[in-house]
């Protein structure tokens, strides 16, 4: 059997409660090793598999391989498993390899989510993800999906939005964005959201420092409705208030 595990942004408290059920209900973890260093205090009895970044294929494969043993096995993934997780690609296999292998996933807290929370209620309408990665995504498909998500007014949220090997994808994004948003639109930048050195920035679009923001940020650019109040910021849902 394999638990595929959404851990949470990186603090122990906001792992759910069916999160810890199912590690501790497992012999063996497999994730990469900085979410495996994460929930170490709570890994002291069990066998441990991990590895680093750019090995997910080999890393669900070899949980595969694990759980062909009989051995109940959970495969951790930062966030929620299921929003730039492990759980597609884990069904993927073993759909490819067509075997029976009984698979659990469960749901976690999204950095996106903590994000929101730490910036005040930025998410409080319709809103997207967009991964500015484009090591498994063409960057002219997402600069197309910034450019209609941007025209439908959507809060969006970007994961991996900016480093030294993407410096200017994040600036890129925000050129297409300014096409449909003023750039007096309230953004919001979390660091290390849920971890330690954690921090948060409330700028606009046009007075954003991209040198501020990296691979541990979340990126929430707002509607044309968001606004910041003290040091929130805020979506209206549209309540008559």
């Amino acid at each position: 059997m394999i638990n595929v595990v959404g851990i949470g942004p990186g603090d122990l408290k906001m792992m759910t409660f069916q999160a810890k059920e199912a590690i501790d209900n497992s012999q063996v973890i497999v994730g990469y090793k900085t979410y495996i260093n994460l929930i170490k205090p709570i890994l002291s009895d069990k066998e441990i598999v991990s590895n680093g970044m750019k090995q997910e294929i080999e890393r669900c494969k070899e949980a595969i391989e694990i759980a062909k043993t009989g051995k109940i096995v959970a495969v951790i993934s930062s966030g929620d498993a299921g929003v730039y997780g492990m759980a597609g690609l884990i069904l993927e296999l073993l759909e490819v390899e067509k075997l029976d292998l009984k698979v659990n996933i469960i749901p976690g807290v999204t950095a996106s989510t903590a994000a929101a929370a730490l910036l005040g209620s930025p998410l409080m309408h319709d809103y997207c993800h967009i991964s500015l990665s484009d090591l498994l995504t063409p960057m002219d498909l997402i600069e197309k999906r910034v450019e209609l998500a941007s025209q439908g007014d959507f809060v969006i949220c970007f994961y991996n939005p900016r480093s030294k090997g993407r410096e200017h994808h994040l600036e890129r994004a925000f050129e297409l964005i300014k096409k449909y948003k003023s750039a007096d639109t309230v953004v919001g930048i979390v660091k290390n959201a849920a971890r330690e050195d954690e921090e948060k920035i409330i700028t606009t679009l046009e007075a954003i420092d991209y040198t501020l923001v990296d691979m541990t940020s979340i990126v929430i650019v707002g509607n044309n409705s968001t606004y910041k109040a003290d040091d929130l910021m805020i979506t209206p849902r549209g309540y008559k208030i």
